[in-house]
Order: C-alpha cells, then structure tokens, then sequence
C-alpha cells in the first residue's frame, strides 16, 4: 500500500530508506518544540499549550505535505517568525499575543488564497534575489542576538548591551543561579558547534541533551541552585510521560480588534511581514532542499510545488487556531534527504513522531533555556551562510541588502529590515537610473511602507 501511496520504486527509494530519512529529519528540528514554548511563552502564553499546539500542528502540516505533494518535506513553527510573534509584535508594537495570533491566522487566509491563484511565485520574482537573501541573514542575526540575550550572554548595559561579568556575577553571589548558566550556554554553543562539524546528525538536539545534561550534573552537585522565585528552576524533569496539556488555553483565542481600533494600517504591516518573510523562507526551502535531492525538473520546477505551498498555508491557518505561530517548511528537511528521503513517507514519518512526542511533555517544557539559547545561535550561523549568495561586488544591489540585514539586527524589527530594505532598493535604483530593475509591486510595496512610517 505504501509503494502505491508514496510512489517509492518511480522516485528510487524504498520503506526502509524514507524511515530513517523521516527518523533523521525529525531529531534534526525536534529542538522546535522545546524552543517554541519558551519563545512563545515570552508574550504570556501557557508553554504547554503551546508544546501541544506546536507537535499536533506539525504533525497535521507534515501529513498534508506527505500525502497532498508526496515530497520530503517537513514542517513546523518557524524559527525566526515566532521570535518575531513574540518580540516584534507583543513586546516591541505592544499587540497581544490574541491579536498576533489573529494576523496569523489572517496571513494563513491570503497564503491560501495567494496559493490557489498562483500568485506567490509572481511576488518571490518581483522581490529582487539579493534582498530575498539579505532577509534570511538579517533573521539569522536577529536570532542569533536573541539566543544570546535569552541565555543571558549579552546584557543591557550603559552602552546599550554587554557581555555577562562573571567577575560580578561571583562578587554579588548569583552566580550559583545565572553565573552557571550563562557558562552553560557559551558551553553549549561549542558543543554544537563542534557536532554541526562532525556532521552528527541531530547535532542541534543532541547539543540541547548534552547541554541540559550538564545543568543536571550541576545541580546534582550542587554547582547550580535553582531559584524559583528568581525564575530558576529545577533542571530535573517532574515526570517523564504525561497526558498531552490542553489546548484550551491558546485554542481560538484570536482577537480582531486592532483591526477597528485605529490601528489597521499597523495591523496590516504585521501581517505583511509574516506573509512576506514565510513566503520566501518556504520557497527558498523547497528550492534549496529540491535541489540537493535533484527533485528539479530541466526547467526548474519541481513536482508537487502547489501541494508544498498549500500545506504551510493550512498549517499557518490550523496553527493560529490551535495556539502557534506561523508554520513553514523547515531546512532541517535536507537531513532526511541526504539520508535518502525522496517521497512523502519521509515527511509521514516524521509527523507521526511529533504525535509521539505529544506525551512526553514534561521532559521537553524541563528543558531550560541557557539549553535552547545555543540553538538559537546555530540556527542564526545556518541562516547566515546565505551571506554568500548576495553580490556584494555590485554596489547597487549590495547596499538594500545591507540595509535590510543591519536594521533587522540593530533595530530589533525584522519587519522594519524588509521596509528598509525594500525602500532602498526602490530608491537607489529609480536615483541610479535603473528604473527596469524595480517592478510595479516593489514601487507599491515602498509606497506602502513610506506612508506607514509618516503616519503610523
């Protein structure tokens, strides 16, 4: 039934070989669900409907993208995009985590939309290549800055931020609770490092362990000293298998109102950015994995590319439903592909671990974040790889790409990265005189964008 289902003996793989291939792609990005409900958890949602939220609704997208486009694509909450839910538009614009939610479920509609009138593929071409990188290093910064910040590794400061003083840390006597943390995170990011070299598979998950581990062995010896009311916690889990938490404290909890309070412009940018930045970290993620596997016909398309749009879309509007941010197709994809996954029993697969993993919730939400932080930061060093795709040799090009990365980072917005970058880019070329460089929807796109700045 599986050969009849999933194609294995066209596409030249077999059960056994999409097995571990979904097997390898899920310990690849099963650091999601412990990172997602501490992000998450950041704008007040409760971490275990968000852990619920997070497994059922990847599991749910993973399926649709096996059985609807039988690729070898696996999905989840985006890294990037829930840092965005959380600290751009709850903490940074002052929404709710009820209406960010309800821009996602919005942007969920349009993907829909968008993807039954074939109408992404014409906005990923109007969007000039080099930006479209620039966008996903400016998130890889963003990222990475945020991992650093949640381990405590970079502080606020006189200068705006610092590296953690352990020097001060052991003269005020913490450093039995934050010291030794922020020590474990700095370990950590090498112990990744060092397996991402190895090529381990899993390193991001393993590291994760390795690094909770430590914190364990801390406590055990009495090194770490959790501090409850300083928001230090027991490392040790409570348990390790329990009934999936429920979903009914994120489940339909969307608000609308910002859209009839006065803020419906502001409203609308928010939407955008999750619209504009899932779009191409999906397409990009479908071209790039595709063409590692030669999944690209000679024209290079690829096969079942409406299914794979479809199912981060219903994945988005399921996941504003159930209590989650934006899903899109996960990098971590390739994994499984180099272990020879060609069909959708890869992506099937690993759906269903993520249903398994929906019972042992209290091993996952123990999982502290001086563990998860250094994960944040490798994820932002894979997404900084694209640096090297943007063509710095030409100057008119090069400049929006800069823009857009550096106000990502140093602005703590990567909408206001996309604005920027999208507005220079209009403008340098039109002052250049390379006007058929901008298409009618970058001119609507930064007209968009000025007058959100002079009035909002």
């Amino acid at each position: 039934m599986l050969e009849r289902i999933f194609k294995l003996s066209r596409c030249g793989t077999d059960v056994r070989t999409e097995l571990l291939a979904g097997i390898t792609t899920f310990m690849t990005m099963a650091y999601i669900l412990a990172v997602n409900p501490m992000v998450l958890g950041e704008t007040g949602m409760n971490s275990g409907a968000v852990f619920t939220a997070t497994a059922l609704i990847s599991a749910v997208a993973s399926f649709f993208m096996g059985f609807a486009a039988n690729l070898p694509f696996v999905l989840s909450s985006a890294m990037g995009l829930n840092a965005y839910f959380a600290y751009t538009v709850v903490k940074g614009m002052g929404y709710s985590w009820e209406m960010a939610l309800a821009a996602v479920f919005t942007e969920g509609i349009i993907f829909i939309v968008l993807s039954m009138c074939n109408i992404r593929e014409a906005i990923f071409n109007a969007i000039p290549a080099n930006l479209k990188q620039a966008v996903s290093v400016g998130i890889g910064l963003f990222i990475c800055f945020i991992g650093l910040q949640n381990a405590h590794i970079s502080v606020a400061a006189s200068t705006l931020v610092t590296g953690y003083s352990f020097h001060q840390s052991i003269a005020s006597g913490n450093f039995h609770t934050e010291g030794i943390t922020v020590l474990l995170a700095l370990i950590g990011i090498l112990v990744m490092a060092f397996l991402v070299i190895k090529q381990v598979k899993g390193n991001i998950l393993v590291g994760i362990l390795i690094t909770w581990g430590l914190g364990i062995v801390c406590q055990l010896l009495g090194i770490y000293r959790p501090d409850p009311a300083a928001g230090y916690q027991s490392l040790i889990p409570t348990g390790i298998i329990s009934a999936p938490a429920s979903l009914e404290p994120t489940f339909m909890k969307m608000d609308f109102s910002a859209l009839m309070d006065g803020r419906t412009l502001d409203f609308v940018v928010v939407i955008f950015a999750f619209l504009f930045v899932d779009m191409f970290d999906t397409l990009g993620t479908l071209i790039g994995c595709a063409s590692k596997a030669n999944m690209l016909d000679k024209d290079g398309k690829l096969r079942g590319i409406k299914g794979a749009l479809f199912s981060d879309a219903i994945g988005t509007l399921l996941g504003a439903c159930a209590g989650t941010s934006t899903i899109s197709t996960f990098v971590e994809s390739s994994s499984g592909i180099a272990e020879g996954g060609r069909t959708g029993l890869t992506s099937v697969t690993a759906g269903i671990l993520f249903l398994c993993a929906l019972f042992f919730s209290p091993v996952f939400l123990a999982i502290p974040a001086f563990a998860t932080a250094p994960a944040l930061v490798l994820v932002g060093f894979f997404m900084m790889q694209q640096v090297t795709r943007i063509q710095w040799d030409d100057t008119l090009e090069a400049m929006p790409c800069f823009i857009c990365i550096f106000a990502m980072a140093f602005m703590y917005s990567i909408s206001d990265g996309i604005a920027y970058g999208i507005i220079s880019s209009t403008v340098l070329n039109v002052l250049s005189g390379r006007r058929d460089r901008v298409t009618p929807l970058m001119c609507i796109l930064s007209v968009f964008f000025i007058v959100k700045y002079i009035f909002i």
